[in-house]
């Protein structure tokens, strides 16, 4: 902590207690466990894309400090040629992927071409480039945050900032491995089906793609910007940077310190660096004493576990703070899991005001900040698990809230709910059972029932896909009952049906159903010995069959 952060005002009791406990926050540094890095290495390799004039004039401030090439697009093929004894590619329409020391840029004719490698039209020319400069009307690289060593300037004041930062970019560089993932608990995919994409559409790197049943994280594109995890439903990402436990450690230490101080009602104000000035020299002077500024690496990454269990401590309110440029799809992301807090806080009967974001640079309305916690602080040791966070805050906030209803409707998006069955049309063929990845859906073992652990399910949608009959639907919603909330129902189950020959149970009535009016009309099932082995288990059946052979001559007859 800093020492503008100690000269915040301190007139009041609030405000002292708010020294102190802020003297809490120099310990997160050393409660960070050393992560992982990712490094990259930079061989000054310049690709400069656009107009020549641009191109050439860019590439003559550098060329003492990097090995530049140039590739002016065109409507021609791609030719080669030089300027000044600078490699230059003229014509072809570019491509571009990559990250800091492995661009790969390319020509296309067409939007369907297989693009081609720079270096088949110049085969001097390295396969991959470290660093790009482009001065193209709309930039090749459209993410709201770039990758690292792109540099799309847009104007002149830009362009002579990328021009003597690019120097500087060769050598190794290092930069924190923001993520862990889980796939064990991924719900992007099973079994040929497309799930929850939520981490994927929050990302403004695009370091996420799909991967088939799971999601792909590109380490060299992922910037840390945190929106990721707190869009994950089931903490298959977290943050490494720090991990939420040791996060919320410390803010439980630094709530306790407020209070034990004097302070009431404490406001925990999320910033990052980028807000840093905003927050201590814009609010600092004029918001209330009893506002706590905590910076992190990240706000995108303090999602709705970290906020809720910060109430259940006994915060009154959280605030995160964004900045004008904060991206697109991180704001989105923190403004849908705000409307799903707000939704679960309401139902309990507390203010939907305890959770919000402020815009750095904007007046901020203090006055709607709540005036009192919710109750009792909480006691509980935060763990490294998502869901496990969310129950322990919600139990403990629902214990004591003021008006609190058993269950509440949620907005669509929401990772908690219920499924509803229609049993009419159900056959209990256990698809869904097989592809839900938080085991939500549970087989009645060697009863047909589809059982359900409400506070398992994710919202994913994979088990409403992969119902063969569309007997399921998604019904966002939160269930207070932890008891009723944890424990096995079920949601539909038929009596079983029983072989005719031996006894062993093997289907139910209604598979038995469907399965003899589908097979009525083939040729295979016509006699009437056709039809009764479906009423056979598998053995009994086999069994029917050679029988019937041995009786008629068949090929089952010994000689």
């Amino acid at each position: 902590m800093t020492e503008t952060m100690r000269e915040l005002p301190a007139a009041g009791p609030d405000g002292r207690a708010r020294a102190t406990a802020l003297a809490q926050v120099e310990a997160l540094s050393e409660r960070i466990e050393p992560t992982s890095v990712v490094s990259y290495q930079s061989w000054g390799r310049l690709l400069v894309i656009g107009p020549e004039d641009a191109a050439r004039s860019a590439a003559r401030q550098v060329r003492e400090e990097l090995d530049c090439t140039l590739f002016v697009p065109g409507e021609d093929s791609p030719h080669p040629a030089s300027l000044d004894g600078i490699p230059v590619i003229r014509g072809g329409k570019p491509v571009l992927k990559g990250r800091l020391g492995a661009f790969e840029a390319g020509t296309a004719a067409g939007t369907e071409d297989e693009p081609q490698s720079l270096s088949r039209t110049l085969d001097s020319l390295p396969e991959k480039f470290d660093l790009v400069l482009d001065l193209g009307e709309q930039p090749l690289l459209t993410q709201e945050i770039p990758p690292p060593g792109y540099y799309a300037p847009g104007d002149d004041e830009a362009l002579a900032r990328a021009l003597e930062e690019l120097p500087q970019m060769r050598g190794e560089f290092e930069k924190p491995k923001f993520f862990e993932f889980d796939p064990e608990i991924c719900a992007h995919g099973r079994s040929g089906l497309k799930g929850c994409t939520r981490c994927i559409d929050a990302c403004p790197t695009l370091a996420i793609s799909s991967a088939g049943e799971v999601v792909h994280v590109d380490p060299f594109l992922c910037q840390g910007a945190g929106s990721c995890v707190a869009a994950c439903p089931t903490g298959a990402m977290t943050y490494a940077f720090p991990g939420v436990d040791d996060l919320l450690g410390l803010l439980r230490d630094v709530l306790n310190s407020y209070r034990e101080a004097g302070g009431e009602a404490p406001c925990l104000l999320f910033h990052d660096g980028w807000s840093r000035s905003a927050v201590l020299e814009g609010y600092g002077p004029a918001m209330p004493e009893r506002v706590l500024p905590v910076q992190v690496e990240e706000v995108g990454s303090i999602g709705l576990e970290a906020w809720l269990a910060s109430l259940a401590y006994g915060a009154a309110a959280v605030r995160l703070v964004v900045t004008r440029g904060t991206p697109e799809r991180v704001l989105k992301e923190l403004e849908e899991q705000i409307r799903f807090g707000r939704a679960i806080l309401e139902a309990m009967g507390l203010s939907g005001e305890s959770l919000g974001l402020v815009t750095a640079g904007e007046p901020a309305d203090w006055d709607a900040l709540p005036e009192s916690a919710a109750g009792r602080p909480a006691k509980f040791s935060a763990p490294d698990d998502k869901r496990t966070i969310l129950r322990l805050a919600i139990d403990h906030l629902h214990r004591h809230a003021p008006s609190a209803k058993r269950v509440a409707p949620l907005p669509a998006g929401a990772p908690f709910g219920e499924i509803k069955v229609d049993k009419d049309a159900c056959t209990l063929s256990m698809s869904c059972v097989s592809v839900c990845p938080a085991a939500a859906l549970q087989a009645g073992g060697d009863l047909p029932q589809l059982k359900f652990v409400e506070w398992n399910c994710v919202q994913c949608g994979l088990c409403e896909k992969a119902c063969p009959e569309d007997a399921i639907t998604l019904h966002p919603r939160i269930l207070f009952d932890s008891e009723a909330r944890q424990s096995a129902r079920i949601l539909h189950e038929e009596e079983p049906f029983c072989c005719i020959v031996c006894g062993k149970p093997f289907a139910t009535q209604s598979v038995l159903d469907r399965m003899t009016a589908k097979l009525q009309g083939h040729w295979m099932f016509q006699s009437e010995d056709a039809m009764r082995r479906l009423q056979m288990c598998d053995t009994c059946r086999v069994k029917d069959m050679f029988q019937a052979e041995r009786a008629s001559g068949g090929p089952g007859t010994p000689s």
